[in-house]
Order: C-alpha cells, then sequence, then structure tokens
C-alpha cells in the first residue's frame, strides 16, 4: 500500500510538472485536489510554511493559488496554536508573478470573468497579507517579481539572498505594475519607485535591503538552517521572530554600479511630472548638453534613439540601459505607471488595491487590452521581441486615454470588494 501511494505521487508530480510548465489553466484536465499541489504545506511546532509549487513556471500565480493562500492564512490566522507563518517558493525562484500566459489565453479566448476571478483572488490575498495578525516571514530565494512582490513584500518580514532577483517589469509587456505595487514601490526612497516602476529593471538582494524591500539578508546556502532555527521558535511575537532572522542575517553590499549608489540622481531625473521630462532630464544630465533639451525626447521613439546614442558617447551603462528599457516599454503603459505609482503615495493599501484592479481590468478586457496581448506575444509566446504598441509613441498618448485606464470598465462594474471594515489598512 506504501509503494501504491508512492508511485501515485510521483504520477501526480510529474502530471503537475507538465501542467507547470505549459503555464495554462487549460492544458490539462486536473482535479481540485491535483491543484491543490500549487501550494504545499509544511508544519513544524507552531509555525507553518506555504510553498509555491510550480517551480517549471517560475511559481507564477494562478487563481486557484489565490483561493489556496486565502484559505490557509485564514485558518491559520484562526488557530490558537499557530504562532507565525512563512512563505517560500519551489526550485530557483520564490515567484515570477502571475500567470500572464494563462490571462493571455483568456483574453484571446473571451473569458472576462475568469480574468475577473483571477485579479480577484489574488489582490484579496494580498490584502489579508497585508492586514495579518500574525507574524509573516517570506523567504525571496529567487525570482521574485511583479505579483510575487505582492504576495510577500505586504508581510513582516522579507529575507533576501544572494539569488534574489526583484523586479515589476510590466511596462515591457504592456500591462501596469500591479499587485499592490503602486503602494510599495512609492513608499520607497526617494524616487527609486518611478525608476522600478517605469524600466522594470532588476534589483539585487543586497539592493532590495538597502532600500527596505527586505528586512534581512542571508547567502543561500544558509537558508536551510535559517528554516531550521524558525521552525524551532514556539512564539507568536513578532520581535522574537525578527531576533531569531537577525541572528542568521548577514551584512549585505550593493554593488558600487547598481541603482541604490545614484538615489540623488533619481531624485533629479524621476521627480518630473511626466515621463517626457524624465527621459529629457536623464539625457541632459548625462550629456551635459543644454541642445539636447530643446529636443522632444518623447515625440518619437527615433528621438529617443538618438538620446540613447548620445548616452552612448558618455559610455554609461546605466543610463543606457535605463533609456533603452523606457524605449522599448509601452508608451500608455509608462504613462499609466507612472501616475499610479504617484497616486500611490498618497494612498492606503486597500485604496491601491481597488484601484488597480480597476486599471487591471482595463489592461486585460479593456479599450486598450490589446497592448497586454501584443507584449505577451511578442515577449513570451512569438518572441520576436518586437511588440507594436498602441500608440506606438508616447506623444500620441493622450490624457483620455490615461483618465480612461484609471476608470471602472462600466458605470456599474463593480469595485474589488476588500473586508476593510474588518481589517485596517495601512
Amino acid at each position: 500500500m506504501h509503494n501504491a501511494k508512492g508511485l501515485l505521487g510521483r504520477i501526480v508530480r510529474d502530471k503537475l510538472w507538465r501542467f507547470g510548465y505549459r503555464r495554462s489553466l487549460c492544458s490539462l484536465k486536473l482535479t481540485s485536489e491535483d491543484l491543490d499541489y500549487q501550494v504545499l504545506v509544511e508544519g513544524s511546532g507552531c509555525s507553518r510554511t506555504a510553498i509555491l509549487n510550480r517551480p517549471p513556471a517560475l511559481n507564477a500565480l494562478t487563481t486557484h493559488m489565490g483561493y489556496r493562500l486565502q484559505k490557509l492564512y485564514k485558518n491559520w490566522e484562526e488557530d490558537p496554536n499557530i504562532g507565525f507563518v512563512m512563505m517560500k517558493g519551489s526550485g530557483r525562484a520564490f515567484c515570477a508573478g502571475g500567470d500572464i500566459v494563462s490571462l493571455y489565453h483568456l483574453r484571446t479566448r473571451g473569458s472576462p470573468d475568469a480574468i475577473r476571478e483571477f485579479f480577484s483572488s489574488l489582490y484579496s490575498f494580498i490584502y489579508l497579507l497585508g492586514t495579518y495578525l500574525k507574524p509573516h516571514v517570506a523567504i525571496l530565494n529567487g525570482v521574485t517579481m511583479g505579483g510575487g512582490t505582492g504576495v510577500s513584500i505586504p508581510g513582516t518580514f522579507r529575507v533576501a539572498t544572494d539569488r534574489t532577483i526583484f523586479a515589476t517589469p510590466e511596462t515591457i509587456i504592456g500591462f501596469h505594475p500591479d499587485a499592490g505595487a503602486s503602494f510599495n514601490l512609492s513608499h520607497l526612497p526617494g524616487r527609486l519607485g518611478e525608476y522600478l516602476g517605469l524600466t522594470g529593471l532588476k534589483l539585487s538582494g543586497a539592493e532590495m535591503l538597502a532600500c527596505g524591500l527586505a528586512t534581512h539578508y542571508i547567502r543561500s546556502e544558509e537558508v536551510p538552517v535559517m528554516e531550521e532555527q524558525l521552525k524551532k521558535l514556539l512564539t507568536d511575537d513578532p520581535s522574537v521572530v525578527e531576533s531569531c532572522l537577525e541572528k542568521c542575517a548577514e551584512v549585505a553590499h550593493p554593488e558600487k554600479t547598481g541603482v541604490i549608489r545614484r538615489i540623488d540622481l533619481l531624485e533629479k531625473c524621476f521627480s518630473h511630472d511626466t515621463v517626457e521630462e524624465i527621459i529629457d532630464s536623464l539625457v541632459s544630465f548625462f550629456t551635459n548638453d543644454s541642445a539636447s533639451m530643446t529636443i522632444s525626447v518623447t515625440r518619437s521613439n527615433s528621438v529617443l534613439g538618438h538620446q540613447e546614442i548620445e548616452a552612448s558617447r558618455r559610455k554609461d551603462t546605466w543610463c543606457i540601459t535605463t533609456l533603452r528599457r523606457l524605449k522599448e516599454s509601452s508608451p500608455l503603459s509608462l504613462k499609466v505607471a507612472l501616475r499610479s505609482i504617484r497616486e500611490g503615495r498618497l494612498q492606503t493599501l486597500d485604496q491601491c488595491l481597488i484601484r488597480e484592479y480597476r486599471m487591471s481590468l482595463q489592461g486585460l478586457i479593456g479599450p486598450m487590452s490589446g497592448n497586454f496581448c501584443e507584449g505577451v506575444r511578442a515577449r513570451l509566446i512569438d518572441k520576436d521581441e518586437a511588440p507594436k504598441w498602441d500608440p506606438p509613441s508616447l506623444e500620441k498618448v493622450s490624457e483620455d486615454m490615461v483618465d480612461d485606464y484609471f476608470c471602472a470598465l462600466t458605470p456599474t462594474e463593480p469595485d474589488l470588494d476588500l473586508p476593510v471594515k474588518l481589517r485596517e489598512s495601512i
């Protein structure tokens, strides 16, 4: 009997491995029990650990994972025998974000209700985590992007490692930084949030610690030791959990060439009101050429290409990379992302999530949803890296287009329903 169960377990794991690789809810007929393997559970003493378990898909989040996480976390919060909760990922990633390939297929098949359900399940869990009553430790040992930042940053503690790669790369696929990103990014030092949200460029684990996205840092090979120490704790006191983390933690030094060393520059360049002015400021700073300010950076991609060349003449790799990423991103997404982060600076987590829910529906099933489909097609489906954005340039993005992105799909479209009266947001 034991051998039969073991064989069945291997069959299920193989099935799920293929499921994870295909990254589509429709690619295999899976039962609810099978889907539960997307989030595994470990228990030790008075702690519980949720394990995101789609390693071939870098643990990309699905609707079912959002619901399962909600159910688990609510049960654990109500259980007096559980003191604190942890989350980690299987394989080489913590979580690469939402399963955008599945969303792409839902969009192309015309399944708006399934898209609504995806964002509702994920954002509701993020709110639950952001208002959680017990200490929470997210172990970010690997890729942590997009929605993966949403299901970790709102918690009490975030442990980064030398394997951590953080990014919010939504503008490169014609979307916007979501899953609470407008709240998380807007509360970073200076204008780092605008830089990360617009460019989607990466931070290391050491840089996450330096800017406050992570609370602790540890070498990846020491993670199992840290986990064992945490599992020995019998407490619900966050200060006890923190003391344990600090005993395991190490000093981290961001690279001298990294963006964390350029906070003052980000303040000068990314504090402007428009994307056009941000790009002009970047070029002006690095070329030290007053004539460059007379060039309208955003009138066309060819002009932006000219400014990229100007930066190249100064041999500043960081500037070249930043300008190139802005050039490659969706013009509409850039303007939407900037406004979203600026609004997030003045809003609570629940307000950001409710607004982002509207924006996400606009981005997936609204009039401008073609950008998301085109971005995913170009980056992940056909992989030709040549998306045709609509509008194709910043100068053609009207204020009305940006305004529409922040509205409900219809006057009667219900907002995201969060338990704000029961769970107070930050």
